[in-house]
């Protein structure tokens, strides 16, 4: 399944080195994402997936390479305020707050809009209120977050990065660690965000049919490289994919025309 491409660039990363301790763990990498459109990162452990993703939200400084709004200003010049306002991360883990309550955890999204003493932002009570409408957690405003499960607890932290307002969300394994259903929403959310509400998505995934699922882009990484670049049907082939992962992986496009990937391990098709 092809979704159209027209969106215009909102946030590029241009020939990144990325590096622990001097020691390089991404090279030359090159992601673009455009406004109302879902690039997904993709790739082995140790692939530099959320390094690079990390780098474009400003917290991991580049070697090398440029980092660029709207393809045009410079991002790792602006005050951090005025960067928080156009670009937002969420991380794999958050520290739990005890006894704060949902509505006030996903208000903290507010920050970069607010002055001395939380003053002057008189828009943030109907954003917050929206982000908790989209991500479904309303219901639960008057919960503390530490009572909450772990799928209720992600849809809480994404409703804080929606609460910020950015063009530009990133999104760091969203989906690890939740059920199948929370799982679908959180990846229903996604696409919503790019369809409905014109914002750029770079998500960093491990599966790779919910990549193809989700995904107008995909970016396999290998070892600190871009493999490649393009639609899940170009990227996602079972040569690529065998070769990068190590195993072999069978690839097939279902009715939809959505890609489907196989890894198949010595008992794949053992039949009970």
């Amino acid at each position: 399944m092809t979704r159209s491409s027209s969106g215009s660039a909102a946030l590029t990363g241009a020939d990144l080195t990325l590096a622990y301790d001097g020691r390089p763990v991404v090279r030359d990498a090159g992601i673009e994402l455009r406004v109302g459109e879902v690039i997904a990162l993709v790739g082995p452990n140790g692939s530099g997936k959320s390094t690079l993703l990390r780098s474009l939200a400003r917290l991991h400084t580049p070697q090398s390479g440029t980092v660029r709004l709207d393809a045009q200003q410079d991002a790792l010049t602006l005050r951090p305020r005025d960067f928080a306002r156009r670009v937002t991360l969420l991380t794999q883990s958050h520290p739990t707050p005890g006894g704060v309550l949902v509505r006030d955890v996903v208000a903290y999204g507010r920050h970069p809009y607010r002055g001395r003493f939380g003053s002057g932002d008189a828009d943030g009570p109907g954003i917050v209120a929206r982000a908790m409408r989209l991500t479904g957690v309303e219901t639960m405003a008057e919960r503390p977050v530490d009572e909450l499960s772990g799928g209720e607890l992600q849809r809480v932290w994404l409703a804080t990065c929606l609460a910020q307002d950015t063009g530009v969300v990133l999104l760091d394994e969203p989906t690890t660690f939740l059920d199948l259903r929370y799982q679908v929403e959180i990846l229903d959310i996604v696409r919503d965000l790019a369809d409905e509400h014109g914002v750029a998505v770079g998500v960093v995934l491990h599966d790779l049919d919910q990549a193809a699922a989700v995904a107008d882009h995909v970016v396999l990484l290998d070892r600190g490289v871009v493999r490649a670049t393009g639609v899940p049907a170009d990227v996602l082939t079972a040569e690529l994919l065998t070769e990068v992962y190590g195993l072999r992986i069978d690839v097939h496009v279902d009715d939809t025309g959505r890609v489907r990937t196989q890894p198949v391990g010595r008992h794949t098709h053992r039949v009970s």
